[in-house]
Order: structure tokens, then C-alpha cells, then sequence
């Protein structure tokens, strides 16, 4: 099924930073918890992260990254995810980030 370009264009995907990792050891799946900025009129938000396999702590902190932010927000075990992080999805489950390739500001829209 085809997707028309209104459809697409009421996706909202922006960059923000993730400026906070922490495990999530109640997901069924290995994941992180992330805390991503998304600048000041976005905000904060949270999101849970099935990248573990390719990514440590440390490489993800202070990361940028692509993110849609209009999902409804989604209840996961005990944590609320609040956006949905964007990446490719090798044959083996490992997930590479979308990012930008320039540090950018935080927000922007992607389009």
C-alpha cells in the first residue's frame, strides 16, 4: 500500500541529542532507556531502545540522532516511551541509528 505525501508529511521526525543511557532490564528484549533533547519547543523526551547489540553507554551519550515525535506515547513495563527512535534493521535484529552526519541543532525537522 502506497503512502500519499500528506500521510507523510504529518510524520514529524527531528533530531535531538541523547543526553541520558540507562539499561532496561524489565524489557523483554535487551534496550536502553534513553533521555533525548529535542530543543526548546519539543522538549524532553523519553524513549526505549532495542540497540544493544551495536551500541554501549558511552557511544550513545551526547549522540545524535532522528526520532518521529507524534506517536502516541506508548506504555512499556513500568517506563513510558515518548517518541519512537529511527534506525535500519539488519537481518540479525541489529539496529543501526539514523543521525545526522554534522552536529545540527536539536529539533530541526527532518523532511
Amino acid at each position: 500500500m502506497d503512502l500519499t505525501w500528506s500521510e507523510f508529511e504529518r510524520t514529524d521526525m527531528r533530531v535531538g541529542t541523547i543526553i541520558e543511557v540507562n539499561d532496561f532490564p524489565e524489557a523483554r528484549k535487551p534496550a536502553f532507556q534513553l533521555t533525548i533533547d529535542f530543543g526548546s519547543e519539543i522538549g524532553i523526551r523519553k524513549s526505549s531502545a532495542q540497540i544493544t547489540k551495536r551500541y554501549s553507554v558511552e557511544d550513545l551519550v551526547n549522540r545524535q540522532i532522528v526520532a518521529v515525535v507524534n506517536f502516541p506515547k506508548k506504555q512499556i513495563g513500568k517506563f513510558m516511551s515518548e517518541c519512537l527512535v529511527l534506525g535500519a534493521v539488519g537481518e540479525e535484529g541489529d539496529v543501526i541509528l539514523l543521525a545526522p552526519d554534522f552536529k545540527i541543532e536539536n529539533g530541526l525537522r527532518i523532511g
